[in-house]
């Protein structure tokens, strides 16, 4: 695994596995380009056993920060020397600083993304009866903010339940979650649905009852692709007011990032519409 440094620029990079298909590069030099600053950030594969070993060769090849995406968000938060709440009760890590005092600072920023896109339409979450849809690290990085904006109901189904209830078990001194199993869902409204699975990239959709969106619903995957994910288009079917895919989340969580290491709050709407306009930037 090669990577080289800049010594010009402050150096930023985004470790995963896979890695290529990753916006981050595109998006944080783009939020660098609106301060007249410029900054190297690139995209590095690592090997899956290798990434304890590679976060010590990047803080010492003198990186300022770094992203961190599936597979490597739960060793982070191990590795990580200094935690925000946030990331300690996700238990995972999605930005890392290298800070002057040589220790590794870990934070999760995919919460506040979620939160931000969903503030730019108009929706709140103070009041709302939530139903998130999986349990796996997607759904653990965001539980803490959802809970912070003061739902009425914070609710967690998945195929496999066992895994729900270990969520709920790990998050409750903190977060009072319900588990509901599909079968229950059916007589059941609510206000915001979030798939937090990677079903819908498949073309695979969790069997919901018909009747489960409450009037000016909002329904929201956090992933996205080219073209309307399947949870979409049933949303779509369902009557759903608001219908929204994971881009403007993955813009505003590194809008995030990027305040944590430069201080500086980017704008987001236009990174947004340049990526929809060339989804290939």
């Amino acid at each position: 695994m090669d990577f080289s440094t800049d010594p010009r620029l402050d150096n930023y990079c985004v470790v995963g596995n896979p890695v290529a298909h990753s916006k981050s590069p595109q998006i944080h030099r783009a939020f660098a380009d609106q301060f007249g600053r410029e900054i190297a950030y690139q995209a590095i594969a690592v090997p899956i056993a290798e990434f304890a070993q590679t976060l010590s060769r990047l803080r010492q090849a003198g990186f300022k920060g770094m992203n961190i995406t599936v597979p490597f968000k739960r060793e982070a938060c191990l590795l990580s020397e200094v935690l925000t709440v946030r990331a300690r009760q996700a238990a995972s890590v999605n930005t890392i600083t290298f800070s002057p005092d040589n220790r590794i600072h870990g934070d999760t920023t995919d919460g506040a993304g979620l939160i931000s896109d969903l503030r730019n339409h108009g929706i709140g979450l103070d009041g709302k009866r939530i139903l998130i849809l999986g349990a796996g690290g997607a759904v653990r990085g965001v539980l803490f903010d959802l809970y912070r904006q003061a739902p009425a109901r914070l609710c967690i189904t998945n195929r496999t339940l066992a895994r729900a209830e270990q969520i709920r078990l790990e998050f409750s001194a903190d977060i009072p979650l319900e588990v509901v199993p599909m079968q229950n869902l059916a007589g059941r409204t609510f206000d915001v649905i979030i798939n937090g699975t990677s079903a819908s990239l498949k073309g695979e959709m969790l069997s919901l009852p018909e009747g489960i969106l409450a009037p000016e619903a909002c329904c929201y995957d956090m992933v996205y692709d080219d073209e309307d994910t399947v949870f979409m288009r049933w949303a779509g079917v369902q009557g759903a007011r608001y219908i929204l895919d994971g881009l403007g989340m993955l813009v505003e969580q590194a809008a995030e990032s990027f305040r944590i290491w430069t201080g500086l709050s980017p704008e987001t709407r236009p990174v947004m519409q340049m990526l929809r306009r060339n989804p290939e930037a």
